[in-house]
């Protein structure tokens, strides 16, 4: 993640330093691109499976906000969860799982004006389901989820600390299967990128993971998957900076972002 933008005074002598001040000022205006000459940043901590919709909305925002810059950390709830309680700065978190963010409402708690107006455990922005994914052409021919118990495939899953994880997990117990995974990711992208690779026969992602994949993939959709809906909150953070931004980019991803979320894929909660 992009480190922040060092302030004008950081690091200079107050002796003759008023030449370098005026042009870090105009190189600083000159940067954003606002008229004011005041940048803003926004620090957004969203869950890995939103990668490509995040920054594609992101673009649509700073057009309309030219002197903001948004900046992502894009990894798995659980995981920015703990980064959060441990004080990385964040002005929005959107998880991929509900409890996730009712863990950081305990620790950290959204911004009051924003909880009160929006709820205190976030607003539900989207629902997402579990598809199998595997390499182009199906080389192992999987079917369907009880093809991932076959002792001679390998397998796939997230973490079980992760929503995908727990999610898969869910479904597994659901139909009763007992998988050995020949590998366990931190976030679902990575999950993805294995499958991409040809690296395994199969893996558990989300149905916007094998859209984004535009091909290079294939989802096979199971009956389980609906026992495993994935909710995806979003919040304004307490600590946030700048609360008033981020409550103005979580309304831009819930209407301007909208046609890019259901585009991709993700369902309406």
């Amino acid at each position: 993640m992009p480190e922040p933008t060092p302030g004008p005074s950081q690091g200079r002598a107050a002796h003759g330093a008023g030449a370098a001040l005026a042009a870090l000022v105009l190189g600083v205006t000159a940067c954003w691109g606002g008229s004011t000459g005041q940048g803003r940043e926004l620090t957004v901590f969203a869950a890995a499976s939103l990668t490509d919709v995040f920054e594609e909305i992101a673009v649509s925002f700073e057009e309309e906000h030219p002197e903001v810059e948004v900046t992502f950390n894009f990894a798995g709830s659980s995981q920015l969860a703990q980064q959060i309680g441990s004080g990385a700065p964040a002005d929005v978190f959107a998880a991929a799982d509900t409890e996730i963010m009712e863990q950081v409402v305990e620790g950290e708690g959204l911004a009051a004006d924003w909880a009160a107006e929006h709820g205190e455990d976030g607003l539900v922005l989207v629902t997402n389901t579990l598809r199998i994914a595997v390499p182009a052409g199906n080389p192992a021919g999987i079917e369907e989820l009880a093809d991932l118990a076959g002792d001679d495939v390998t397998v796939a899953l997230c973490a079980q600390e992760v929503p995908c994880g727990a999610a898969s997990l869910t479904v597994l117990e659901a139909a009763d299967l007992k998988v050995a995974p020949a590998t366990l990711e931190e976030d679902v992208r990575a999950v993805l990128t294995k499958v991409e690779l040809d690296e395994v026969d199969a893996g558990l992602v989300y149905a916007t993971d094998v859209t984004s994949a535009e091909g290079r993939v294939e989802g096979l959709e199971f009956d389980e998957a609906e026992e495993a809906v994935n909710h995806y909150p979003i919040g304004v953070l307490a600590a946030s900076g700048d609360p008033g931004l981020a409550a103005a980019w979580v309304e831009f991803v819930t209407t301007e972002g909208a046609p890019v979320l259901r585009k991709a894929g993700f369902g309406t909660p």
